[in-house]
């Protein structure tokens, strides 16, 4: 059996059955357990729902964790190499939609696109203080320091070089790249714009600083919200130590109600959907088809991670 642990859309529905077959595919949301499955699984396809060593010591039959993204943060990898379940995720294929959704995130916060838009909306577009606009600005000009070069950021870069940012970058090492290479501690210095494209590991975990950012800087997260001290964020945003933030992703997910970063006028938030478009779905669903094709095939996986 095939599952789909997620709430998908209608269109992510039809993708599944164009890919897979009508009917090929189970499919259970993602706020439900999947205790009633668990025993028949061969094939999971997750998204965000955290895959424990619980469920998969209860799923005797599941020989593939298929992550549908990058991040395999939410899996039980431990758990799955001693129980013989091979993991694989798909690196590529969400970086155009990641890499316009960190865009979109930028020009947001510099152009208060969410303050400006709740007020025209309310018949007070041209009533604001005149002093508001003096909060708003450009990307050209700005350096935008970007924390890991992966897929997306390899994509991103070019983008605002082409609007007129100095781009710099760090990484474990430096790489042959047009761009300048800082070490992370001055690239959070010199930064006008620091957007996040790492992964969560124990290494990375809590590594972002709010209060080590340049003063008036804009932080953009699109990566996982554990990267980032949320809470020594929140007091950076209320202080005026950062201009602003650009967030998709969180500590907690979904972000609850009563989070102090939801009565802050300076961010814009967005559900963890930055990876989430219909082109997307489509290139993840094809790499899922190809791997539980190989799996039944008995050929070597893609992007196995386990």
């Amino acid at each position: 059996m095939i599952v789909l642990h997620a709430r998908p859309s209608p269109g992510f529905r039809a993708a599944v059955d164009a890919i897979f077959g009508p009917g090929t595919v189970v499919h259970v949301d993602e706020a439900a357990p999947l205790d009633a499955v668990a025993s028949e699984i061969t094939a999971l396809l997750h998204v965000l729902t955290p895959v424990t060593a619980e469920f998969i010591a209860s799923a005797p039959e599941l020989r593939l964790i298929q992550k549908l993204g990058v991040g395999v943060n939410t899996i039980a990898l431990d758990a799955a190499r001693e129980a013989g379940v091979a993991v694989c995720n798909m690196p590529g294929t969400n970086s155009q939609a990641v890499a316009e959704m960190a865009l979109s995130l930028m020009m947001a916060v510099l152009r208060r696109t969410c303050f400006f838009d709740a007020r025209t909306r309310a018949g007070e577009g041209w009533t604001a203080d005149p002093s508001e606009l003096d909060a708003v600005g450009e990307v050209a000009g700005r350096t935008v320091g970007l924390v890991g070069f992966g897929h997306s950021a390899q994509r991103l870069a070019p983008v605002l070089a082409a609007l007129g940012a100095k781009i710099v970058y760090t990484t474990r090492s430096e790489k042959a790249l047009p761009y300048q290479y800082l070490p992370l501690d001055r690239l959070l210095v010199q930064s006008d714009i620091v957007s996040l494209h790492m992964p969560l590991t124990d290494e990375t975990r809590g590594a972002i600083d709010p209060f080590a950012m340049k003063k008036g800087a804009v932080l953009v997260n699109t990566a996982r919200g554990e990267l980032v001290d949320e809470a020594a964020l929140v007091r950076a945003l209320s202080t005026g130590h950062l201009r602003g933030a650009g967030l998709d992703v969180f500590g907690e997910e979904p972000l609850p109600r009563g989070n102090p970063l939801l009565g802050l006028p300076n961010v814009v938030l967005a559900p963890h959907i930055a990876w989430l478009t219909p082109e997307t779905l489509v290139r993840s669903l094809t790499v899922a088809y190809e791997n539980i094709r190989r799996l039944e095939a008995g050929e070597p996986l893609l992007h196995r991670v386990v």
